[in-house]
């Protein structure tokens, strides 16, 4: 389903209770459409303002016609599915990875140049410095794999505890599935290569006349 888009029309009430509510032309109907194309929204808009006119001039209600129609974004926008404090903590979130890899963008610098010397006897004995850019990146990789997998197992511990605080309406939702294990990964592997890049072309470029020189 490409698009699905919410109609949700009400009508009020003549009478009272439930016998009388039956039998009027209150009616609440929601449910979901499949609108592939813009035009196919447009569309499917109109009909459902003619549909509100229609029923004004016939005498259903007097009041001007009101329809909705929203995507799924949208509805639980609407519907304040989201709170605004979870956009607070997806930019805290996000700041706090920047700085995690700003930390480790220094630790790899720090110990690739401390490497320098062992760097320079490999091209001075012929490496090249696509081999040795080639080997820091896999090494980099190898060390977001490791901590991806580290997260997992903490964001597990984390969602034992949030099940042990959370309604029980809401346990079902505090889980991990193979997409979420995934873009885990999948991210801490290219976050940490993309902080490892500067580290890595710095290693490529050691001189090794001067390495040679300084032992």
């Amino acid at each position: 389903m490409r698009n699905s888009f919410s109609h949700l029309s009400t009508e009020h009430a003549r009478s009272v209770g439930w016998e009388a509510r039956l039998r009027s032309d209150c009616v609440w109907l929601q449910f979901w459409a499949e609108l592939p194309t813009a035009a196919d929204v447009q569309k499917y808009r109109g009909f459902l303002y003619n549909y509100a006119a229609e029923q004004q001039r016939v005498g259903r209600f007097n009041w001007p016609p009101h329809t909705q129609l929203r995507d799924v974004m949208q509805w639980l926008r609407y519907r304040h599915v989201v709170p605004s404090e979870v956009n607070i903590l997806l930019l805290v979130s996000f700041g706090f990875l920047f700085v995690c890899l700003l930390n480790a963008m220094g630790l790899m610098l720090a110990k690739i140049m401390g490497r320098a010397g062992d760097i320079g006897v490999r091209r001075a004995l012929g490496a090249s410095r696509g081999a040795i850019f080639a080997q820091c990146l896999v090494e980099t990789g190898v060390v977001g794999f490791t901590g991806g997998v580290f997260g997992l197992a903490l964001t597990g511990l984390g969602l034992l505890a949030a099940r042990s605080l959370l309604p029980k309406d809401f346990v079902a939702l505090t889980h991990l599935d193979a997409a979420d294990v995934a873009i885990a990964v999948l991210l801490g592997i290219a976050a940490t290569v993309a902080a490892g890049l500067y580290p890595t072309w710095r290693a490529a470029h050691v001189l090794p006349a001067w390495q040679l020189k300084a032992q």
